[in-house]
């Protein structure tokens, strides 16, 4: 297990050519400290962990790993299935502004043919994660409050992994002077 800066894994996840819709996530309070927990989980290219702290309201620092290479049969049912409710998406930008022209273009017809025909909500969230071109999104556990079951339960299961990146992120954490509130 390597550690990394948690944008160079979500670079990872931009880049890995998967199917963008297999993507699966569960997130939320970070147990004893500032911050949030994530992991990031898609069939075939595996699962990542990331821990997060705002340094202040303009900055996000934070650690992540991938902690396995595949979600096989005993980490599937961790991770949320497409009724959870909640949803995330990835979105790697634009390159200049012709491109993010094109982008709300297309985002805007997608948003008027909805308006227009009857529909859901998961159709008109694939549809705007096509338009917005994001490489990984899907279902989501998230609690702003506290911790899902399962994120415990996958905390749990890369425990090795779990001190690894909250003795990385404590470190980082002390280093900014941050301690429990903005500096």
């Amino acid at each position: 297990m390597r550690v990394r800066d948690w944008q160079d894994i979500l670079g990872d996840v931009v880049e890995s050519d998967a199917a963008a819709g297999d993507w699966r996530a569960v997130a939320g309070d970070r147990r004893g400290g500032p911050g949030e927990d994530m992991f990031l989980g898609h069939p075939s290219v595996g699962v990542f962990q990331l821990k997060t702290f705002a340094k202040n309201p303009y900055e996000v620092q934070g650690v992540g790993a991938r902690v396995a290479r595949s979600v096989d049969e005993d980490l599937d049912p961790l991770f949320p299935d497409g009724d959870s409710g909640g949803r995330f998406g990835v979105n790697d930008g634009v390159d200049d502004a012709e491109e993010a022209t094109e982008r709300a273009t297309e985002l805007e017809t997608v948003l008027e043919a909805h308006a227009d025909a009857p529909t859901t909500p998961d159709a008109l969230f694939e549809d705007v994660m096509g338009a917005l071109e994001s490489p990984a999104y899907g279902p989501m556990a998230y609690d702003m409050y506290d911790r899902p079951d399962d994120l415990d339960s996958l905390s749990g299961t890369f425990e090795e992994a779990e001190d690894v990146l909250t003795t990385e992120l404590d470190d980082l954490i002390e280093d900014s002077d941050v301690g429990r509130g903005f500096h």
